[in-house]
């Protein structure tokens, strides 16, 4: 029997312009488009924006692991994760898609990325 793969890991940085960093709203009904086109489900989620410099942290839970993400406005950055199991299909193809995604959305250069096979 192969050996069980639990999934794909990524983690990055990357550098974004502030004004998109700030927008929480935008992000959320961002992160619900991407959870509906790679057929996902959401199990929870919390948004929390920080007042003294407008950034935030948006953590999702799905039945197929988590994604999350932490802006820095005030310095044009962002951190992002994604980690979705192998459980019921192969997720890798998911994992890029949406970190790609995010990129673009953002408007983001990659400043580190690293993919960790779990």
């Amino acid at each position: 029997m192969p050996a069980y793969l639990p999934g794909l890991h990524i983690l990055a940085t990357f550098g974004a312009p502030a004004p998109a960093l700030r927008d929480a709203v935008a992000c959320r009904a961002f992160f619900d488009e991407q959870i509906r086109r790679f057929g996902l489900e959401k199990v929870g989620e919390t948004y929390y924006a920080f007042p003294a410099d407008g950034g935030f942290t948006a953590v999702l839970a799905l039945t197929e692991s988590h994604l999350s993400l932490h802006t820095w406005p005030e310095h044009g950055l962002a951190t992002f994760d994604v980690f979705l199991s192998n459980f019921r299909r192969d997720n890798s193809a998911t994992v890029r898609g949406i970190y790609a995604a995010t990129l673009a959305f953002f408007e983001g250069t990659e400043q580190a990325k690293t993919e960790v096979c779990r």
